[in-house]
């Protein structure tokens, strides 16, 4: 299936490892030229020497998403060695583990700068030339807690769940201008995330992370973590000419873990 995405410019927010990483591979094996966006330059690279290594096209670019001063110069460091943006995926980093109750307000003001307010910034960057060429994708990567809470990710669980109610408002802003804005729900996706957070909760409840391992996968109904590229396929097919007509979606990736219909 041709995706439709060959020349697109695509720029993916956290691109230096984990679900990232495998999102700028699979939007650059469909032909995209990718940017690939991170607060550690060497990730970035690392990302953007696999692309090329395999025959695509990419460029790194440092980027502390909190820095929302920066928002317009990233961006136009990208127009002016790709061409406008097209396809914006964004994922920001998971705050720490922790109760809901309890944080400071300082604390929820940081994360909500950095994990929410970045992403709405940057879409409203790239947004009006989007609409104008009438033709644009915004996918947003979040987690399972925003359909059902995760015990002890509180702060995640309650900032994550503001982008699905502004995904699910911009996709009817913009709907008609050929742009289309989905949320993206991993389930336990096989990444370096997956494996602190089962390291944590061994160290809290004093057990081995084997253990912890093996009630986390019994809770999964295929009966093991996902693939990032099973994740990043999917986020391909969503910035794609083919899913012109799916917006205002929240799709899960999960391998039937989200126990909530």
């Amino acid at each position: 299936m041709d995706l439709g995405i060959g020349k697109k410019t695509a720029l993916v927010l956290g691109a230096g490892g984990g679900l990232g990483s495998a999102i700028a591979a699979s939007l650059a094996a469909e032909g995209a030229r990718v940017v690939a966006a991170d607060i550690d330059p060497d990730a970035a690279g690392k990302t953007v020497e696999a692309i090329k290594a395999a025959g695509g096209t990419a460029m790194p670019l440092q980027w502390d998403v909190a820095d929302l001063d920066v928002i317009d110069g990233h961006v136009g460091k990208v127009e002016a060695e790709f061409g406008p943006v097209d396809i914006l995926v964004a994922i920001t980093g998971g705050p720490p583990p922790g109760p809901a109750s309890g944080q400071s307000a300082e604390t929820w003001r940081k994360f909500f700068d950095s994990m929410i307010v970045s992403v709405m910034a940057i879409a409203d960057r790239v947004l009006p030339g989007m609409r104008e060429r009438k033709w644009g994708r915004i996918v947003v990567s979040t987690s399972s807690g925003v359909v059902a809470p995760i015990p002890n990710l509180g702060i995640s669980n309650a900032l994550r769940l503001s982008l699905v109610g502004w995904s699910k408002t911009v996709a009817a802003e913009v709907g008609a201008d050929g742009v289309t804005c989905n949320v993206v729900m991993p389930g336990r996706i096989a990444t370096g995330r997956i494996t602190f957070l089962n390291e944590k909760k061994a160290e809290r409840e004093g057990r081995s992370v084997e253990d912890v391992r093996a009630e986390s996968l019994a809770a999964i109904p295929m009966g093991r973590y996902g693939e990032p590229r099973e994740y990043a396929d999917m986020v391909a097919f969503l910035a794609s000419d083919r899913a012109g007509y799916v917006t205002g979606s929240q799709i899960r990736i999960d391998g039937g873990y989200i126990p909530s219909i």
